[in-house]
């Protein structure tokens, strides 16, 4: 199962990545967002799942379900909700002023 997840990770941050360098404000967008997937994804799952256990420590349980990633990953998701309305509205203005979606403004040479 571990390689399963480690395999998913590597391939989510591979692509991400990927996008990244690409020179289109989208594909820079989407790589930022695919990202962020992965890193929500590890938070996740580093948390030790466990179905039927209490979140809170008690004395008489040995076993218990960490609540600290779940509240990582949410508090993740809200700050990339922002990140990513954030940088869509200035790919949008910056595809508007300078009238190209290319990431350092100048636009692709054609042969």
């Amino acid at each position: 199962m571990e390689l399963l997840i480690s395999a998913c990770l590597g391939v989510m941050i591979a692509c991400g990545v990927y996008l990244l360098l690409r020179a289109r404000t989208f594909s820079v967008v989407l790589g930022l967002i695919l990202m962020s997937f992965a890193v929500n994804f590890f938070l996740f799952i580093t948390g030790r799942l466990h179905t039927d256990l209490p979140a809170i420590i008690s004395p008489d349980r040995s076993i218990y379900a960490d609540p600290l990633p779940q509240a990582l990953v949410l508090t993740a998701i809200v700050i990339g909700f922002a990140m990513t309305a954030f940088v869509v509205v200035l790919a949008l203005r910056a595809g508007r002023e300078l009238e190209t979606d290319h990431v350092d403004g100048k636009p692709e040479k054609t042969q």
